[in-house]
């Protein structure tokens, strides 16, 4: 499967996995250790979620006092399941409907303070590898990913190879450590959620 064809997958996908269906279980822990990650950072602080569905994550985010909260999302549908179900996050925040591959490209350097996404880079083709590099450019603070990453048997030793298919989409195992601190990152922290391992990054300045 191509990229085009994988967003476009994503941009109508109903039932499992869609915004709806994650409206439906809410916040969890790994929403709850997110925002253990960022409890040094003030409320004011510019957060993007990548891949933000129902904005479960956010909410949970709003719900403990940050205002400036921005989400990217392909699946046009997650804008009325925001509104529906989290309206206060609707009103404060920020989303912009787009592929991530797309909207990254229009924000200044540094313009986060934090970035981060739960399940949704392991989704980014390779041929959009280059979607990592543009973290590192527009990540001032810290980025977190909740992300997937196989056993090291699937990898077979690489950071991009290793496939698997998860209901009709492709899932990429990743050695998430290795993506990052290539691209000028320090990892700071890591520890098992749900469905893989949270890493904690920080910007290397020169």
């Amino acid at each position: 499967m191509d990229s085009a064809e994988a967003r476009r997958r994503w941009a109508e996908r109903t039932g499992a996995y869609s915004p709806a269906y994650y409206a439906h279980h809410g916040p969890n822990a790994t929403s709850e250790t997110i925002r253990e990650r960022l409890a040094s950072l003030d409320c004011d602080a510019a957060i993007l979620e990548l891949g933000c569905s129902s904005g479960r994550h956010l909410a949970h985010l709003h719900d403990h006092g940050y205002e400036n909260l921005h989400g990217i999302e392909i699946n046009p549908d997650a804008l009325d399941v925001i509104t529906e179900t989290s309206p206060e996050l609707a009103a404060a925040g920020t989303f912009h409907v787009d592929a991530i591959q797309d909207a990254i490209t229009r924000f200044d350097d540094g313009r986060f303070d934090a970035v981060f996404s739960v399940e949704t880079l392991q989704h980014i083709h390779p041929d959009d590898a280059w979607v990592f590099d543009e973290l590192r450019r527009i990540t001032d603070d810290r980025l977190l990913t909740a992300e997937n990453e196989g056993e090291a048997a699937d990898r077979r030793g690489a950071t991009t190879d290793a496939m698997n298919e998860v209901d009709g989409v492709p899932l990429y195992y990743r050695d998430w450590r290795a993506v990052f601190t290539d691209r000028g990152f320090a990892e700071i922290g890591s520890e098992p959620v749900k469905r893989g391992t949270l890493r904690v990054f920080r910007p290397v300045r020169d």
